[in-house]
């Protein structure tokens, strides 16, 4: 959520800041609310000190045996007055935070203006795509005699769920293991386990509520619990409603779990295979930082994402999202898009983000400022390391001949029990 202290001391350039990411800020609306908001708190104000006064006044008449009813009367009149200005207050203020909470994250300077997908900034690419001497088949033409079954998810569940058989099951595991041992052992992440349902306020804290609601699973008959778009919420809320040592920051986190979405604002858009399932597995990270370190810790989340792709040796570059496709959250976010050859384009398999304070204003998150010994709201940053599924489709595709065999990464060998090619 932003600083309303942000808006109020200058709404016009919020408003142009947020229109940059194609945000259009109801800025009547907003001035609306506030100028209630402050009349009905200094008028709060103002009857609770003519309140006191007049009780002291009670007090007085009493000590010198005077007649209180009058005053008592006056005292009674300020007290329900008092109380249904409160409730007015309280209204007022419920539509201003449900109002803030609608509101994306301003964008950091360093974003690139644009406005849409097209105007992302290309930071840099790391190895070649490879050269094939036949045409390179997709995950979905290759997997299907590997043990990639979509009638089996179908029947099962539903279109976008898919059962792996044999190797492919093995390589899945294999990856997120491989992954969570990087994180931990050379990135200096702790692991941790967290439930995959959470209730409303823990997605509120994150951003998913009330604004993506649409792209949640809602648990039928429970109305305050969700399974998780991803990890990132339930990590990130360890620290809702803390006040955390300065030292002990960073706090860095790492955690497999299964997300769960609706893509509702898909469109049909990559339904064919496993790029954009209901159900997948991710590995994510997770810092909570002093704001002033928090843009050096981007660029390190950033490369401990990279390495995971430098390691299986998969090419992919790194992109800044411009102003118009950020998360709602994000104040600045780099995606990671590995190079597909049965597809013949880049595509995403992790977006770190930066939401400065963002999420730290929602869940209440703070750490205490060691020069002035006083609660600051902490910085939280999250990224793939990586998308699973899509890390295998990127394997798959990267590392297939011509006659349908997967060849496994050098560094997944160990995690996939010596296994060397996935034979059709």
């Amino acid at each position: 959520m932003l600083d309303p202290k942000i808006i109020r001391q200058d709404v016009e350039a919020v408003a142009k800041q947020l229109k940059s990411r194609g945000f259009i800020l109801d800025t009547a609306r907003f001035m609306s609310l506030e100028e209630q908001r402050k009349d009905l708190q200094i008028k709060l104000q103002d009857l609770q000190n003519e309140r006191n006064v007049q009780s002291k006044v009670v007090g007085l008449a009493k000590a010198q045996g005077e007649n209180v009813e009058a005053i008592l009367s006056k005292v009674k009149d300020l007290g329900d007055a008092l109380s249904a200005t409160q409730t007015k207050f309280e209204q007022v203020q419920r539509e201003l935070n449900d109002f803030l909470a609608l509101i994306p994250n301003i964008p950091h300077s360093s974003v690139p203006p644009g406005q849409s997908e097209d105007d992302n900034v290309v930071v840099r690419t790391w190895g070649e795509p490879k050269k094939f001497d036949f045409a390179p088949k997709d995950h979905v033409d290759l997997g299907a005699a590997l043990g990639m079954d979509f009638t089996m998810g179908a029947k099962i569940s539903g279109a976008r769920f898919v059962v792996l058989h044999r190797g492919l099951a093995r390589l899945q595991r294999g990856l997120a293991q491989f992954m969570l041992d990087l994180h931990i052992k050379e990135h200096g992440y702790q692991e941790i386990y967290v439930p995959f349902i959470v209730n409303a306020e823990t997605l509120y804290g994150t951003g998913q509520l009330p604004k993506l609601k649409d792209d949640l699973f809602a648990l039928q008959g429970e109305q305050n619990f969700y399974l998780i778009p991803t990890s990132e919420s339930p990590i990130t809320n360890i620290v809702r409603d803390q006040i955390v040592e300065a030292d002990q920051l960073p706090l860095k986190y790492v955690a497999q779990s299964a997300c769960f979405r609706s893509e509702a604002g898909s469109y049909g858009k990559d339904t064919r295979g496993m790029l954009r399932q209901h159900q997948f597995e991710k590995v994510e990270l997770v810092q909570i930082v002093n704001p002033k370190n928090s843009y050096q810790a981007l660029e390190e989340l950033t490369a401990h994402a990279e390495k995971v792709l430098q390691r299986l040796e998969l090419p992919y570059r790194v992109v800044s999202l411009c102003t118009a496709d950020l998360g709602f959250a994000a104040a600045k976010t780099y995606d990671l898009e590995v190079w597909l050859p049965g597809q013949n384009r880049y595509r995403e398999i992790s977006s770190c983000s930066n939401t400065e304070s963002f999420q730290a204003r929602r869940m209440m998150a703070r750490f205490r400022d060691s020069n002035t010994a006083k609660p600051e709201l902490v910085h939280t940053l999250n990224g793939s390391g990586l998308a699973v599924g899509r890390t295998l489709i990127a394997i798959l595709e990267n590392y297939q001949d011509e006659k349908g065999r997967v060849y496994i990464p050098k560094a997944l060998v160990p995690y996939v029990d010596g296994l060397h090619v996935l034979e059709p």
